[in-house]
């Protein structure tokens, strides 16, 4: 991973437009390509990012700009982001080696079997593809089928939160990219959604699942809501 400090300017070039003016901001590079641009006040979310595949490639700046050098970051699309460097305050190169991957604690990991086993409370006619169905940022939960034999993928938390929705959004735009499974719809599921999330969710057209964890275990009744 590459970090970098420095004061930028930034520009987003594709189905919208996006400027961001000269300020200070961190940069980052990661091995699989993303590049993403962020705030000193924004929690995890960066301003701006470009996700994999995608390109950069350093330019000589402008001799107008009183820049010193020009990144174009540029995908499959031909959409870009166009990040003009003006001084750099910090720039280093940090090995991370492999991750393991997000382990799930006991009550997730066990909702997660018990909707492999029960994958009708998805709804009728759902059947499971698999489990932990990998792919190159992770692991999706449990990808199906529905009963038109759509694919679709769920992402499975013991308390739905922002970040939950953010993870399957990221899933949904690499699995969509594979002829074979597209178009994949998207489920979150979980104990409890906080309304934040299921808002984000329905508006990246996700549907929301609450689920009842003493259901899946057949200690009580098998109704489940379903937003």
């Amino acid at each position: 991973m590459r970090l970098v400090i420095a004061e930028c300017q930034v520009d987003y070039v594709g189905r919208l437009t996006a400027h961001l003016p000269m300020a200070r901001r961190l940069l980052l590079i990661k091995n699989d390509g993303s590049v993403s641009v962020h705030a000193d006040d924004r929690a995890y979310k960066p301003l701006n990012w470009m996700s994999p595949p995608c390109w950069l490639v350093e330019h000589p700046a402008p001799p107008e700009s009183d820049a010193s050098a020009l990144w174009v970051v540029t995908n499959k699309a031909g959409e870009e982001l166009r990040i003009l460097l003006g001084q750099i305050h910090h720039d280093s190169f940090h090995e991370l080696g492999v991750d393991p991957g997000l382990i799930k604690d006991g009550v997730e990991a066990h909702l997660q079997e018990l909707l492999a086993e029960h994958v009708g409370t998805l709804g009728p006619g759902y059947t499971l593809i698999r489990r932990e169905y990998m792919t190159a940022i992770g692991p999706v939960d449990l990808l199906c089928r529905d009963a038109a034999g759509r694919t679709v993928a769920v992402e499975i938390k013991r308390r739905g939160e922002i970040d939950g929705v953010e993870q399957l959004t990221r899933y949904l735009e690499l699995l969509n990219r594979d002829t074979t499974l597209a178009p994949v719809a998207g489920v979150y599921a979980a104990q409890l959604i906080k309304p934040q999330a299921r808002t984000l969710a329905e508006d990246r057209g996700i549907r929301c699942l609450v689920l009842d964890y003493d259901a899946l275990r057949g200690t009580e009744s098998t109704e489940f809501r379903l937003f």
